[in-house]
């Protein structure tokens, strides 16, 4: 009998796993690899809401699985060093748990690798975890370039645009990284778990004022609601004021599809508490234009699928930053960037301070969350 062997995180044990897993045992004797606590939330964002133990014993008591155990690794491959302890033959994956990482890991080590489709146990609908988070889910938002032009101090020495995209809740991101999650938590205030899905600026409007009621010291910029109420990817193109003179939207399918295949979230790490960004300002409006810049090359570059366009934009924004408001991006994160985006084609954090760092690349990049962005026909 050939040995099997299939990894993966296993919160939230349903139906689909269920299928997945005897399908799996097919092929031989089945071994589970379950990431552990640190390591989901290393990836995710979150810890599980399952601890590794429980959730090794409940593979474990299923008559399909010869055996559960916690992976030994870390980061996507976390299951790498068992290999070499337990020898399979096949690993099994499902489309969404397939990476060319995985795949290549597998040829090396002479490993039959198989990809199911997801076939949903008998009377039951195709599920996934991620799904079952996400149905009534809230979005997130990232702003992928120009950021800082939302306000009006910035704006009013050179205006230009901020591209940002909705984004389905593929994980739980990090607070304080840059992802609009107290827009979120106020929205959830507003709206409870379902979106709004007529009227949407003017729902963003309401998102912006509910955020920044009379007499706020710090307004949020209103990149953050927009981001976070319009589906797909959007211009904001500001000049100077509060909310933006223009938006233009894309949620063409095709160009979606490959802004998810070239832009990776790997995660960094949360803002500390007590971080100001705003310590030191050199409004120079050279750099402001250079911000400026770098949005319109970024969204032109989105329209073209120009990956090396859309990673000088990131790698211009960043830049821009730093000249502008210089604790925006802390020294102690620059090596850290020269080190995850090494032989990338561009690269910026998701958010003053860290947070996640955005690489630009072509090909598969390691410990990169699952990004997925959100169209108007998945707006619950």
């Amino acid at each position: 009998m050939k040995t099997v062997l299939v990894s993966g995180c296993y919160d939230l044990l349903h139906a689909g796993h269920i299928a997945f897993l005897e399908e799996a045992a097919k092929f031989g004797r089945l071994h589970v690899r379950v990431g552990s606590d640190a390591n989901v939330e290393n990836l995710k964002g979150r810890p599980p809401l399952f601890s590794q133990d429980e959730r090794v014993y409940l593979l474990s008591k299923l008559a399909c699985v010869h055996e559960a155990r916690v992976s030994a690794g870390w980061g996507m491959l976390d299951f790498a060093p068992d290999i070499d302890v337990i020898r399979p033959d096949v690993f099994v994956v499902n489309h969404d748990g397939h990476t060319p990482d995985k795949e290549a890991l597998c040829r090396e080590k002479g490993i039959e690798y198989h990809v199911l489709d997801r076939i949903p146990a008998e009377n039951f609908p195709a599920r996934s975890s991620t799904d079952s988070k996400s149905r009534t889910a809230l979005p997130y938002r990232v702003c992928i370039a120009g950021g800082w032009l939302d306000q009006p101090w910035v704006s009013e020495l050179a205006a230009g645009p901020v591209v940002v995209a909705q984004l389905e809740p593929t994980i739980a991101f990090m607070d304080r990284a840059g992802m609009a999650t107290s827009s979120r938590r106020s929205a959830e205030i507003l709206w409870g778990q379902r979106m709004p899905d007529t009227r949407l600026e003017h729902q963003a409007k309401v998102l912006f004022a509910f955020e920044n009621p009379p007499g706020t010291q710090y307004v949020s910029g209103s990149q953050d609601a927009l981001g976070f109420v319009l589906p797909g990817i959007n211009r904001l193109d500001y000049a100077g004021g509060y909310w933006p003179e223009h938006i233009e939207r894309c949620t063409d399918p095709a160009i979606v599809e490959w802004l998810q295949s070239v832009l990776h979230l790997v995660p960094v790490g949360e803002r500390g508490e007590g971080y100001d960004p705003l310590v030191e300002k050199h409004l120079d409006p050279a750099f402001a234009r250079r911000l400026a810049d770098a949005g319109h090359l970024a969204w032109d570059s989105i329209l073209a699928r120009d990956a090396a366009g859309l990673g000088k934009a990131l790698d211009e924004t960043l830049e821009s930053w730093r000249a502008l408001l210089p604790a925006t991006v802390p020294d102690d994160l620059l090596p850290i960037r020269e080190r995850l985006a090494k032989g990338s084609l561009g690269s910026c954090f998701s958010g003053c301070g860290g947070g996640y760092l955005m690489i630009v690349s072509e090909t598969p990049v390691a410990d990169a969350v699952p990004l997925r962005i959100r169209l108007p026909s998945l707006n619950f």
